[in-house]
């Protein structure tokens, strides 16, 4: 299968989990307002990492892998809807349509969110599969979402320890922030796939370096305002263009060679290899 006819698949594959997920909630409203930011689409980039490190062994639990590549695009989609509040980002648009709180509000908004982001763990809970694999899927989701991950990034991009400005701490920031999940993607599809923890350590190693080139060529996409000096924290403003898109290919190049011990890595150095290339 083509890198193109799989990311469909996968893509497909998780609009419906999430769709089967988020339909009949009461108010109907609210269950339209949950299906609003899920429904705008997206890369879904990291339910690909779920399924590619998974497709890296031998596992048969395909819907484990599902259960969890659906999980984390859940958990994602609630940190857009947060960030795109005005006691966040500020940000009307979304994927090409309205935020979720201009169309319903910033108070339903806030609900979305914290909907999502329930609903994710209930989609592992609830899987078929070893209960043990469940239950570490649920803990790594956890880590990678709360204050030590994700949340925690989300903090420091708001200010809570001043402006960060040096290279140092927008790596930290961005590895919490935006790597957290992507490594955490990684080791939800291997522990589905039945990776050792010698191969769980590979893909946290490929996670890692994934989602910092991810961050890395996200500025190079937003070069104009990265480079604006009262934008976000940035690589682009901090060491230019061309070394951003060098670090870039360097953590790709990280990525490829922890990936390289698991037995079949190959979806895995595609998807590294498109981390960094995004903005070429």
């Amino acid at each position: 299968m083509t890198q193109d006819a799989w990311w469909a698949q996968v893509r497909a594959e998780v609009d419906a989990g999430m769709a089967a997920r988020l339909g009949g909630a009461w108010p109907a409203r609210f269950s339209d307002a949950m299906r609003w930011p899920v429904d705008a689409g997206g890369k879904r980039f990291r339910p690909a990492a779920v399924i590619a490190a998974f497709e890296a062994f031998d596992g048969a639990d395909v819907a484990l892998a599902r259960a969890g590549a659906v999980a984390v695009e859940l958990v994602h989609t609630y940190s857009l809807v947060h960030d795109d509040l005005p006691a966040m980002d500020d940000d009307d648009e979304r994927r090409g349509r309205p935020t979720c709180h201009v169309v319903f509000g910033d108070a339903p908004a806030i609900l979305v969110g914290d909907a999502l982001l329930t609903e994710a763990f209930s989609v592992v809970g609830d899987a078929a599969g070893a209960p043990e694999a469940r239950i570490r899927m649920v803990a790594a989701l956890a880590r990678a979402a709360g204050a030590f991950g994700m949340v925690g990034g989300q903090a420091a991009d708001i200010g809570m320890e001043g402006r960060v400005a040096d290279v140092a701490g927008v790596e930290r920031l961005h590895r919490l922030k935006t790597g957290a999940l992507i490594r955490a993607s990684a080791e939800l599809g291997g522990l589905a796939g039945g990776a050792t923890d010698a191969q769980l350590a590979a893909l946290r190693a490929w996670g890692e370096a994934v989602g910092l080139a991810f961050q890395l060529a996200d500025d190079l996409l937003d070069a104009d305002e990265a480079a604006d000096a009262d934008g976000p924290p940035s690589f682009v403003r901090l060491v230019g263009l061309a070394e951003t898109a060098a670090w870039a290919d360097r953590c790709a190049a990280e990525a490829i060679s922890a990936a390289a011990s698991l037995p079949r890595p190959e979806r895995l150095i595609d998807l590294a290899r498109l981390a960094a290339r995004r903005a070429s």
